[in-house]
């Protein structure tokens, strides 16, 4: 019984000592929170947090690439191309509810209307004049344009997801918005249900 006492103990001694040593580097130096990169506000961290977080899947136009549908890489993250005409689609046909995308994947029609994604590029016509706190307005609470006073974003924008992120992962990814190549492009207003273009 003594035996297993002093097992126990040395069991619980280990684990207690494995715990005070989380954040611990095998030189015993701690491991600082910037080294495991959750407050990494830099460029490249942004541009990462931009691609697995599917920005381009609606802000970046496509064309038609050897394989099939691709990002036009002269217009990324430029949102709705101006230089395409805009066509509200029937909605008619669609089941209540639903919605549709146009062929640019920048366009999205339904039961709120019709809405373009925005121009999230380095110009004037995109970000470029935004402050941080702007575009954290916009991104973690949906306001259009980062302004209070203004409407929500609407569907497909998935602002909702992003009201609990990182700060540091917001600045990483307007470092890295406001870093990106300029593309001149003012979209398209928000087309109001039973509107027609």
């Amino acid at each position: 019984m003594k035996h297993r006492t002093l097992i126990i103990a040395g069991i619980i001694s280990i684990f207690i000592y494995s715990l005070s040593s989380c954040g611990t580097s095998a030189s015993g130096d701690q491991v600082s929170i910037d080294k495991m990169g959750l407050q990494d506000t830099s460029v490249k961290r942004g541009a990462y947090l931009v691609t697995i977080m599917g920005c381009n899947d609606c802000h970046s136009p496509r064309i038609m690439g050897e394989h099939g549908p691709m990002l036009d890489p002269d217009r990324i993250l430029s949102g709705y191309p101006s230089t395409v005409p805009v066509k509200v689609p029937d909605m008619k046909n669609l089941q209540p509810g639903s919605g549709v995308f146009d062929p640019t994947g920048t366009a999205f029609a339904g039961p709120w209307g019709m809405t373009f994604a925005a121009n999230l590029t380095s110009d004037g016509t995109g970000i470029g004049n935004w402050s941080l706190k702007q575009f954290t307005n916009a991104f973690t609470r949906g306001k259009h344009m980062g302004i209070d006073e203004e409407r929500n974003i609407l569907p497909p924008m998935p602002w909702e997801n992003y009201a609990h992120v990182e700060e540091a992962d917001i600045k990483a990814i307007f470092a890295y918005l406001k870093s990106t190549k300029p593309v001149q492009n003012k979209i398209p207003a928000f087309i109001t249900p039973g509107q027609r273009k």
